[in-house]
């Protein structure tokens, strides 16, 4: 879970458990913090790499594992646990790690409610339309087959106005 927070989530499944085999077979803060970067991105980067941009990646996954650390006593649960927060509290520690913005944070502590029963006061409200019960928006909400595809669809369906729009203003959305 610990390094699974920062990959996108396109990779959210795969990336993680590339690191988690190649790093023998266990994710440890700790470790992966202390790497010596260039010998970190090695890993993250031999073929099949962790994402697109390897390095880059394993950039980011090192800088929060050295967040957690130093500011978690490198236990990610703190974030959700320590001084018992409101879902509004542990929002606002999830905008404050390295990567992490708005629509991040909010994905993450919805599924931290929905599939971890991390369900601090005020987590849905906190977590936006993704918190929706019935929500399709996120990876929060992938629990099989089906719901994947229902968020993939919901994903497309946002995509294709932005594309129209973009290409009535000249805007090539491809790239």
């Amino acid at each position: 879970m610990r390094s699974h927070i920062c990959c996108d989530q396109q990779i959210a499944f795969n990336g993680p458990y590339k690191l988690y085999t190649r790093l023998g077979n266990k994710l440890d803060v700790h470790e992966i913090a202390n790497y010596d970067p260039d010998e970190f991105a090695t890993p993250a980067t031999t073929p099949p790499a962790i994402h697109r941009y390897g390095g880059g990646m394993a950039k980011r996954v090192q800088t929060l594992c050295q967040h957690i650390v130093t500011e978690w006593d490198g236990d990610s649960t703190v974030i959700w646990t320590r001084d018992k927060p409101t879902g509004a509290d542990v929002l606002e520690r999830l905008k404050a790690l390295p990567g992490y913005g708005e629509q991040k944070a909010r994905i993450l502590l919805a599924l931290l409610g929905k599939q971890l029963a991390v369900i601090p006061k005020g987590w849905r409200e906190a977590a936006g339309d993704y918190g929706l019960s019935e929500s399709r928006r996120s990876v929060a909400n992938v629990v099989n087959k089906d719901t994947l595809a229902e968020v993939r669809a919901y994903k497309k369906s946002r995509r294709l106005p932005r594309r129209r729009t973009a290409r009535r203003a000249g805007i090539d959305s491809s790239k």
